[in-house]
């Protein structure tokens, strides 16, 4: 016999308050409106076994801003569309609360919470329920829910969660800094035992030039314009060098997406993108000279490595 379930938020009200509120990265990635994710196979891999226990289930994504929190949550969302995780986690749904869309257009706090309770309710009440799929809920800057982040639109949203936490029938990846995790989700022993922590380190030259060939296919269908793998090597090594204050590889996406689009803006499309247009948006951003970031021997060495790597790859 089929048990029967009674939700008090029901489907349609869900949907609606997910069409309204949320991201669903599943059904992007079902569209194909995502870049491949690269390099966080192992991140991704540790984030599936914590979603698949019966405890501690929920993810705590730590790493510095640019290191590619949500792109990991994109490689999970597309694992899940391509079949490749668990049974646990076929057909799930990883859904991105968009909390500044939540609260827009309220006037307070219980009327922001008025919308961000019946969501997590809704989702909740279906855990249980083998024929629903999983929902998995992805909340950015997590460490603007806790109480004690003093300024946040968002505080105490953590103590209309711990409720579901505590009785399993949530499952959240939280993304913020570790400084940040320590300085608010820390104070909150309930809620941080409901974590598992979960790593990310910025890649290193190689890692990020890998990360920039997978990406490569979509800026060159936006931009009509060809890029070489030494340029892509060169863009990899110039951000190390010349933007320390920023993360890998958000800082070599950037420059390669800017450095396409000055190329069109200046020489038009269908061409090959050259090392003039990177020298002129690292110098750009910098202050730095673009002549001075130019240098013969580099350019030589880079095109040696390139071709090392790519051997190495076959």
């Amino acid at each position: 016999m089929t048990e029967k379930w009674d939700y008090k938020i029901s489907d349609a009200e869900l949907e609606e308050l997910i069409g309204k509120y949320c991201n669903d990265f599943t059904a992007l990635a079902r569209a194909g409106r995502y870049d491949p994710i690269t390099g966080r196979d192992q991140e991704i891999d540790d984030s599936i076994l914590i979603l698949l226990q019966k405890g501690r289930k929920n993810v705590s994504l730590l790493a510095p801003a640019g290191v590619g929190k949500t792109a990991l949550v994109v490689g999970l969302a597309q694992r899940i569309v391509s079949g490749d995780v668990p049974d646990y986690l076929k057909d799930a749904r990883v859904i991105e609360v968009d909390l500044a869309q939540m609260a827009a257009g309220t006037s307070s706090r219980a009327e922001f919470q008025g919308r961000f309770i019946p969501l997590c309710k809704g989702i909740a009440e279906r855990y249980h329920n083998p024929e629903n799929p999983r929902i998995i809920l992805f909340i950015d800057e997590f460490h603007q829910i806790m109480p004690s982040c003093e300024g946040s639109s968002y505080a105490g949203l953590s103590d209309v969660m711990k409720p579901y936490l505590t009785a399993g029938d949530l499952l959240v990846i939280g993304a913020t800094t570790l400084d940040e995790f320590r300085q608010y989700v820390a104070l909150d022993p309930a809620m941080e035992r409901r974590f598992q922590k979960v790593f990310l380190n910025p890649p290193n030259t190689v890692e990020t030039y890998r990360i920039l060939q997978a990406l490569r296919g979509g800026f060159e269908k936006h931009h009509k314009v060809r890029v070489s793998n030494e340029l892509l090597l060169m863009i990899a090594k110039l951000t190390d060098e010349q933007m320390r204050k920023r993360n890998q590889p958000d800082k070599s996406i950037i420059t390669l997406d800017a450095a396409m689009a000055y190329h069109v803006k200046e020489k038009g499309i269908d061409q090959e993108l050259d090392l003039d247009s990177i020298y002129y948006m690292v110098a750009r951003e910098t202050g730095l000279n673009a002549a001075a970031l130019h240098d013969e021997r580099k350019v030589h060495e880079n095109e040696k490595e390139v071709a090392k790597l790519e051997n190495a790859a076959q």
